[in-house]
């Protein structure tokens, strides 16, 4: 399938590129599959594959075809959370309608003193930044007191939206587990096109089971993060992503339900 791609270099240019461009393998490049709202309007059908995604980062997070689970990316290694909560290795002719990856190269290491939840989590990295302008890929392991995460079920079309999706999400609980939470940082001003603000991903350290995070209790883990200035994106180039209207109405909402 055919594909138009799309530079955002720091600034968030919106400039065409021929279609020959490709992005340098280095840790400075978010590469994104499609778009958040595409997502929320139920644009779940696959345009790139795992063999294409590859070239583009080791590290990332996102979904797979008829929005068949979470995915997680972890030192080139991917895997498909299914709604029965365990966790499969993908192969490369598997499809993703929308995916972020990294190289992942770490530029800073910090230990997360007494963090104990997710919105802590959030404001200990918040002041860790040099600044909120710029994309983060956040990588954090070790041994999590509780970790609770989702995963959607595979849909049929027609296509229901994501929010009605996700009210069949199955809901995994953890207790006492060792794994890595994968994630990004993403500016407020790329509303619309990626997730604003943080999104998580979990795995365990035997790669079994994980899912999308909802919450999350640790104490003095370790956190690496790479801060991340260029930002590609690559749009699906067919007749379901051109024809949905990806402006229409407000989409907060919508995007706060399916996140949390």
């Amino acid at each position: 399938m055919k594909t138009t791609k799309i530079l955002l270099l720091t600034a968030l240019l919106l400039t065409a590129l021929p279609c020959c461009l490709e992005t340098e393998k280095n840790s400075d490049v978010l590469f994104q599959t499609s778009t958040i709202n595409a997502l929320l309007e139920g644009v779940y059908d696959g345009n790139v594959t795992f063999a294409e995604l590859k070239k583009h980062g080791d590290f990332g997070i996102g979904t797979f075809n008829a929005l068949d689970g979470e995915m997680i990316g972890l030192g080139g290694d991917f895997y498909q959370i299914k709604s029965g909560g365990g966790a499969y290795p993908v192969g490369d002719n598997a499809k993703t309608p929308f995916s972020v990856v990294t190289f992942f190269s770490a530029d800073e290491r910090i230990t997360l003193d007494e963090i104990v939840n997710y919105s802590m989590l959030e404001k200990s990295l918040d002041s860790r930044f040099p600044s909120k302008n710029i994309f983060y890929a956040i990588k954090i392991g070790g041994n999590f007191s509780h970790i609770k995460t989702r995963s959607v079920p595979k849909q049929d079309k027609p296509y229901p939206k994501l929010a009605v999706a996700v009210e069949n999400q199955k809901i995994f609980e953890f207790n006492n587990v060792e794994g890595t939470i994968v994630g990004f940082y993403t500016p407020g001003y790329v509303q619309g096109i990626n997730v604003p603000g943080y999104h998580f991903h979990f795995i365990t350290k035997d790669r079994s089971a994980g899912g999308h995070l909802l919450e999350c209790e640790m104490r003095n883990l370790a956190a690496e993060i790479d801060y991340t200035t260029d930002f590609y994106l690559m749009l699906p180039q067919d007749g379901e992503f051109y024809d949905t209207d990806l402006t229409a109405g407000e989409k907060e909402k919508e995007l706060e339900k399916v996140e949390k």
